[in-house]
Protein backbone atom coordinates (compact mmCIF):
# COMPACT_ATOMS: atom_id res chain seq x y z
CA UNK A 1 0.00 0.00 0.00
CA UNK A 2 1.31 3.63 -1.21
CA UNK A 3 2.13 5.95 2.23
CA UNK A 4 0.75 9.52 1.94
CA UNK A 5 4.12 11.89 2.08
CA UNK A 6 3.78 14.51 5.12
CA UNK A 7 3.13 17.68 3.98
CA UNK A 8 2.65 21.00 6.59
CA UNK A 9 2.34 24.49 5.57
CA UNK A 10 2.18 27.88 8.04
CA UNK A 11 2.27 30.87 7.07
CA UNK A 12 4.83 33.02 9.13
CA UNK A 13 5.22 37.18 9.90
CA UNK A 14 8.76 37.85 8.61
CA UNK A 15 10.82 38.04 5.51
CA UNK A 16 12.59 34.66 3.64
CA UNK A 17 15.89 35.38 4.76
CA UNK A 18 14.87 34.70 8.29
CA UNK A 19 12.86 32.15 8.30
CA UNK A 20 15.86 30.47 6.02
CA UNK A 21 18.52 31.33 8.54
CA UNK A 22 16.59 30.14 11.34
CA UNK A 23 16.03 26.19 9.53
CA UNK A 24 19.20 26.10 7.70
CA UNK A 25 21.44 27.28 10.80
CA UNK A 26 21.88 24.03 12.44
CA UNK A 27 22.60 25.74 16.51
CA UNK A 28 19.09 27.46 15.40
CA UNK A 29 17.48 24.49 13.72
CA UNK A 30 18.31 22.43 16.60
CA UNK A 31 16.39 24.76 19.07
CA UNK A 32 13.05 24.81 17.41
CA UNK A 33 12.93 21.28 15.43
CA UNK A 34 11.56 18.68 17.85
CA UNK A 35 12.32 15.91 15.48
CA UNK A 36 15.68 16.46 16.21
CA UNK A 37 18.40 16.83 19.22
CA UNK A 38 21.21 18.00 17.25
CA UNK A 39 22.64 18.87 13.38
CA UNK A 40 26.33 19.11 12.65
CA UNK A 41 27.39 20.03 9.10
CA UNK A 42 30.24 18.50 7.88
CA UNK A 43 32.87 20.38 5.64
CA UNK A 44 32.30 20.97 1.73
CA UNK A 45 34.60 20.30 -0.22
CA UNK A 46 33.28 23.30 -2.43
CA UNK A 47 30.94 25.57 -2.10
CA UNK A 48 28.66 23.72 -5.09
CA UNK A 49 28.65 20.51 -2.99
CA UNK A 50 25.23 19.67 -1.00
CA UNK A 51 25.37 19.93 2.63
CA UNK A 52 26.17 17.34 4.09
CA UNK A 53 25.42 16.75 7.91
CA UNK A 54 24.80 14.44 11.35
CA UNK A 55 21.62 14.23 12.97
CA UNK A 56 20.52 12.99 16.32
CA UNK A 57 16.92 12.40 18.03
CA UNK A 58 16.93 10.96 21.38
CA UNK A 59 14.23 8.69 22.01
CA UNK A 60 14.48 8.82 25.73
CA UNK A 61 15.30 6.40 28.16
CA UNK A 62 19.34 7.00 27.18
CA UNK A 63 18.31 5.86 23.65
CA UNK A 64 18.98 7.96 20.42
CA UNK A 65 18.64 7.60 16.46
CA UNK A 66 22.11 9.03 14.51
CA UNK A 67 21.87 9.46 11.04
CA UNK A 68 23.01 11.37 8.08
CA UNK A 69 21.35 14.40 5.77
CA UNK A 70 22.31 15.98 2.23
CA UNK A 71 20.47 19.39 1.66
CA UNK A 72 21.03 21.66 -1.37
CA UNK A 73 19.53 25.47 -1.35
CA UNK A 74 18.41 27.40 -4.58
CA UNK A 75 17.13 30.65 -4.60
CA UNK A 76 14.67 32.00 -7.27
CA UNK A 77 15.97 36.02 -8.06
CA UNK A 78 12.88 36.61 -9.34
CA UNK A 79 10.41 36.14 -6.82
CA UNK A 80 12.58 35.85 -3.95
CA UNK A 81 11.57 32.40 -3.28
CA UNK A 82 13.95 29.77 -2.06
CA UNK A 83 13.77 26.52 -1.92
CA UNK A 84 15.89 23.39 0.04
CA UNK A 85 16.18 19.59 -0.91
CA UNK A 86 16.64 16.94 1.21
CA UNK A 87 17.98 13.45 1.19
CA UNK A 88 18.50 11.77 4.29
CA UNK A 89 18.57 8.31 6.25
CA UNK A 90 20.51 6.31 9.02
CA UNK A 91 21.98 3.12 9.07
CA UNK A 92 20.83 2.21 12.46
CA UNK A 93 18.81 -1.52 12.53
CA UNK A 94 16.38 -0.11 15.36
CA UNK A 95 15.27 2.75 13.60
CA UNK A 96 12.23 2.61 11.80
CA UNK A 97 13.12 5.07 9.01
CA UNK A 98 15.82 3.56 6.54
CA UNK A 99 15.65 6.09 4.33
CA UNK A 100 13.89 9.00 2.88
CA UNK A 101 13.55 12.53 0.92
CA UNK A 102 11.90 16.03 0.99
CA UNK A 103 11.55 19.90 0.37
CA UNK A 104 11.53 22.99 2.12
CA UNK A 105 10.03 26.22 0.06
CA UNK A 106 10.21 29.50 1.63
CA UNK A 107 7.68 31.66 -0.60
CA UNK A 108 7.60 35.38 -0.89
CA UNK A 109 4.14 36.42 0.60
CA UNK A 110 3.47 40.23 0.35
CA UNK A 111 5.12 41.29 4.27
CA UNK A 112 5.58 37.81 4.96
CA UNK A 113 7.00 33.95 4.05
CA UNK A 114 4.90 31.11 3.63
CA UNK A 115 7.16 27.80 5.05
CA UNK A 116 5.82 24.48 3.78
CA UNK A 117 7.45 20.80 3.73
CA UNK A 118 6.87 17.48 1.92
CA UNK A 119 8.81 14.43 2.85
CA UNK A 120 8.45 10.70 2.43
CA UNK A 121 10.36 7.97 3.78
CA UNK A 122 10.91 4.01 3.79
CA UNK A 123 10.46 1.79 6.43
CA UNK A 124 12.19 -0.67 7.58
CA UNK A 125 10.90 -4.72 9.11
CA UNK A 126 8.19 -5.30 5.97
CA UNK A 127 4.63 -5.75 6.40
CA UNK A 128 5.35 -5.09 10.56
CA UNK A 129 7.31 -1.65 10.22
CA UNK A 130 4.73 -0.44 7.31
CA UNK A 131 1.80 -1.79 10.23
CA UNK A 132 3.90 0.24 12.69
CA UNK A 133 4.48 3.67 10.55
CA UNK A 134 0.61 3.59 10.25
CA UNK A 135 0.89 4.83 13.70
CA UNK A 136 4.36 6.88 13.32
CA UNK A 137 3.63 8.54 10.83
CA UNK A 138 1.08 10.67 11.86
CA UNK A 139 2.94 11.39 15.20
CA UNK A 140 5.96 12.97 12.80
CA UNK A 141 3.57 14.72 10.89
CA UNK A 142 1.98 16.21 14.49
CA UNK A 143 5.62 16.45 15.53
CA UNK A 144 6.77 18.75 11.81
CA UNK A 145 3.51 21.03 12.50
CA UNK A 146 4.06 21.62 16.66
CA UNK A 147 8.27 22.80 15.71
CA UNK A 148 6.80 25.01 12.62
CA UNK A 149 4.74 26.49 14.73
CA UNK A 150 7.27 26.84 17.60
CA UNK A 151 9.53 28.50 14.74
CA UNK A 152 6.39 31.05 14.01
CA UNK A 153 6.34 32.37 17.26
CA UNK A 154 9.95 32.40 18.13
CA UNK A 155 10.18 34.62 14.98
CA UNK A 156 7.41 36.77 15.46
CA UNK A 157 6.93 37.20 19.18
CA UNK A 158 10.17 36.40 19.92
CA UNK A 159 9.78 33.66 22.56
CA UNK A 160 12.43 30.98 22.71
CA UNK A 161 11.70 27.68 21.72
CA UNK A 162 12.83 26.33 24.94
CA UNK A 163 10.39 28.18 27.00
CA UNK A 164 7.41 27.33 24.62
CA UNK A 165 8.07 23.23 24.68
CA UNK A 166 8.42 23.85 28.36
CA UNK A 167 4.62 25.43 28.69
CA UNK A 168 3.26 23.20 26.05
CA UNK A 169 5.06 19.63 28.00
CA UNK A 170 4.03 21.28 31.01
CA UNK A 171 0.44 21.82 29.86
CA UNK A 172 0.02 18.39 28.79
CA UNK A 173 1.00 16.70 31.75
CA UNK A 174 -1.63 18.83 33.63
CA UNK A 175 -3.93 17.83 31.29
CA UNK A 176 -3.39 14.65 31.65
CA UNK A 177 -3.25 14.28 35.26
CA UNK A 178 -6.75 15.91 35.30
CA UNK A 179 -8.44 13.35 32.80
CA UNK A 180 -6.92 10.72 35.07
CA UNK A 181 -8.41 11.87 38.20
CA UNK A 182 -11.86 13.04 37.20
CA UNK A 183 -12.29 9.98 35.37
CA UNK A 184 -10.71 7.92 38.60
CA UNK A 185 -12.71 9.78 41.20
CA UNK A 186 -16.11 9.17 39.33
CA UNK A 187 -16.02 5.88 37.81
CA UNK A 188 -13.87 4.27 41.38
CA UNK A 189 -15.58 5.33 43.86
CA UNK A 190 -19.00 6.34 42.38
CA UNK A 191 -19.75 3.96 39.89
CA UNK A 192 -17.70 1.04 40.73
CA UNK A 193 -18.01 0.71 44.27
CA UNK A 194 -20.08 3.47 45.15
CA UNK A 195 -18.51 3.86 48.27
CA UNK A 196 -20.38 4.36 51.43
CA UNK A 197 -18.85 7.61 52.33
CA UNK A 198 -19.99 9.50 48.99
CA UNK A 199 -23.01 8.41 49.37
CA UNK A 200 -23.44 8.94 52.98
CA UNK A 201 -22.16 12.95 51.80
CA UNK A 202 -24.61 12.93 49.48
CA UNK A 203 -27.13 12.10 51.46
CA UNK A 204 -26.43 14.46 54.04
CA UNK A 205 -26.64 17.65 51.65
CA UNK A 206 -29.72 16.50 50.16
CA UNK A 207 -31.95 14.56 52.96
CA UNK A 208 -32.14 11.68 50.18
CA UNK A 209 -33.08 8.81 50.83
CA UNK A 210 -30.22 6.00 50.65
CA UNK A 211 -31.53 4.06 47.69
CA UNK A 212 -31.82 7.59 45.62
CA UNK A 213 -28.17 8.49 47.14
CA UNK A 214 -26.36 5.69 45.36
CA UNK A 215 -28.32 6.41 41.84
CA UNK A 216 -27.09 10.09 42.31
CA UNK A 217 -23.74 9.10 43.36
CA UNK A 218 -23.46 6.99 39.95
CA UNK A 219 -24.84 9.94 38.00
CA UNK A 220 -22.55 12.57 39.41
CA UNK A 221 -19.49 10.16 38.78
CA UNK A 222 -20.83 9.60 35.04
CA UNK A 223 -20.83 13.77 35.11
CA UNK A 224 -17.48 13.32 36.65
CA UNK A 225 -16.01 10.85 33.79
CA UNK A 226 -17.49 13.13 31.19
CA UNK A 227 -15.90 15.86 32.35
CA UNK A 228 -12.17 13.98 32.53
CA UNK A 229 -12.77 13.20 29.00
CA UNK A 230 -13.55 17.09 27.98
CA UNK A 231 -9.59 17.71 28.95
CA UNK A 232 -8.54 15.45 25.91
CA UNK A 233 -11.24 16.70 23.62
CA UNK A 234 -11.79 19.86 24.61
CA UNK A 235 -8.80 22.54 23.18
CA UNK A 236 -9.56 25.73 25.25
CA UNK A 237 -8.25 24.37 28.65
CA UNK A 238 -7.95 27.72 30.23
CA UNK A 239 -11.51 27.65 30.38
CA UNK A 240 -11.45 24.33 32.38
CA UNK A 241 -8.91 25.74 34.41
CA UNK A 242 -10.94 28.72 35.42
CA UNK A 243 -14.03 26.67 35.90
CA UNK A 244 -11.97 24.40 38.16
CA UNK A 245 -10.75 27.53 39.80
CA UNK A 246 -14.47 28.52 40.98
CA UNK A 247 -15.40 24.65 41.47
CA UNK A 248 -12.54 23.26 43.73
CA UNK A 249 -13.60 25.75 46.75
CA UNK A 250 -17.49 24.58 46.36
CA UNK A 251 -16.52 20.86 46.68
CA UNK A 252 -14.11 21.42 49.58
CA UNK A 253 -17.17 23.41 51.25
CA UNK A 254 -19.97 20.83 50.58
CA UNK A 255 -17.55 18.03 51.79
CA UNK A 256 -17.24 20.25 55.14
CA UNK A 257 -20.97 20.91 55.26
CA UNK A 258 -22.01 17.15 54.57
CA UNK A 259 -19.06 16.02 57.39
CA UNK A 260 -17.63 18.82 58.80
CA UNK A 261 -14.77 16.44 60.78
CA UNK A 262 -13.42 15.12 57.11
CA UNK A 263 -10.79 17.62 57.34
CA UNK A 264 -9.12 15.46 60.09
CA UNK A 265 -9.11 12.12 57.97
CA UNK A 266 -6.24 11.68 55.73
CA UNK A 267 -5.72 12.39 52.19
CA UNK A 268 -8.57 14.26 52.69
CA UNK A 269 -10.77 16.58 50.44
CA UNK A 270 -9.52 19.68 52.09
CA UNK A 271 -5.70 19.43 51.30
CA UNK A 272 -6.60 17.48 48.15
CA UNK A 273 -8.50 20.13 46.74
CA UNK A 274 -6.75 22.76 47.39
CA UNK A 275 -3.72 21.13 45.29
CA UNK A 276 -5.61 20.84 42.65
CA UNK A 277 -7.10 24.25 43.31
CA UNK A 278 -3.54 25.69 42.73
CA UNK A 279 -2.71 23.76 39.91
CA UNK A 280 -5.86 24.98 38.34
CA UNK A 281 -3.90 28.70 38.50
CA UNK A 282 -1.13 27.77 37.59
CA UNK A 283 -2.21 25.50 34.23
CA UNK A 284 -4.39 28.94 33.55
CA UNK A 285 -1.29 30.95 33.20
CA UNK A 286 0.78 28.24 31.16
CA UNK A 287 -2.00 27.45 28.97
CA UNK A 288 -2.10 30.83 27.27
CA UNK A 289 -0.79 31.04 23.86
CA UNK A 290 0.51 27.51 23.69
CA UNK A 291 1.95 26.34 20.60
CA UNK A 292 -0.49 23.83 18.57
CA UNK A 293 0.03 21.61 15.42
CA UNK A 294 -3.46 23.09 14.50
CA UNK A 295 -2.35 26.32 13.28
CA UNK A 296 -0.54 24.57 10.23
CA UNK A 297 -1.90 22.79 7.11
CA UNK A 298 -1.56 19.52 6.47
CA UNK A 299 -2.52 19.22 2.96
CA UNK A 300 -2.28 20.94 -0.12
CA UNK A 301 -6.48 21.17 -0.19
CA UNK A 302 -6.70 22.71 3.12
Amino acid sequence: MKTKPIYVEIPINSGVDEVWDKSQNPSLHQQWDLRFSSITYLPKESESDPQAFRYETNIGFGLKVSGWGESIGTHKKEDGSKVSSLHFGTPQKSSLISEGRGYWKYIHKGQGTTFLTQYDYDVRFGWFGRLVDSCFRPLMGWATALSFDVLKRWIEKGELPRTQYLRFFSTAIITFLYFFIWCYQGLVPKIIAKHPEEVAMLASLSSMETDAAVQAVGIIGGLEVLFGLSWLLYRKKRHLHLLQIIVFPLLTLSALLAEPSIHTHPFNPVTFNASLWVLSILGFILAKDVPTATSCKRSRKE
